[in-house]
């Protein structure tokens, strides 16, 4: 059985919430942000700012996200092509960087963040 169609915003909105909550609990908090960031991008057509929890990779200065279910989001197409600025909470700290989005010929997307120093 596969993913049908899209998924009620509002229930990606309470599994978004409860994502960055698990990422500040006292005593999940620090094994979650292990595996477990905020992306935060303005978006190309409308301009706006959002944030977003991503499960990623870290090794060295490159963060690596594999999209779960591309087809059913839009936010890693701010990133084809050329790419463009993004932010990513590391550390406890904003670390600012530059994600190239690419999907490769079986479907699977994976953005690549190169931090800035």
């Amino acid at each position: 059985m596969g993913y049908r169609g899209p998924l009620p915003q509002r229930l990606v909105g309470r599994v978004n919430a409860c994502a960055v909550a698990l990422r500040s609990s006292p005593r999940w908090g620090r094994l979650v942000r292990r595996h477990l960031t905020v992306v935060t991008y303005t978006g190309r057509r409308s301009g706006r700012t959002f944030s977003t929890p991503v499960g990623y990779r870290r090794t060295g200065g490159t963060v690596t996200i594999a999209v779960k279910m591309p087809d059913a989001k839009k936010w890693w197409r701010n990133f084809t092509g050329a790419g463009g600025p993004v932010s990513l909470h590391l550390d406890g700290v904003d670390r600012a960087g530059h994600a190239v989005a690419r999907r490769d010929d079986r479907g699977r997307v994976t953005v690549t963040v190169e931090l800035g120093s």
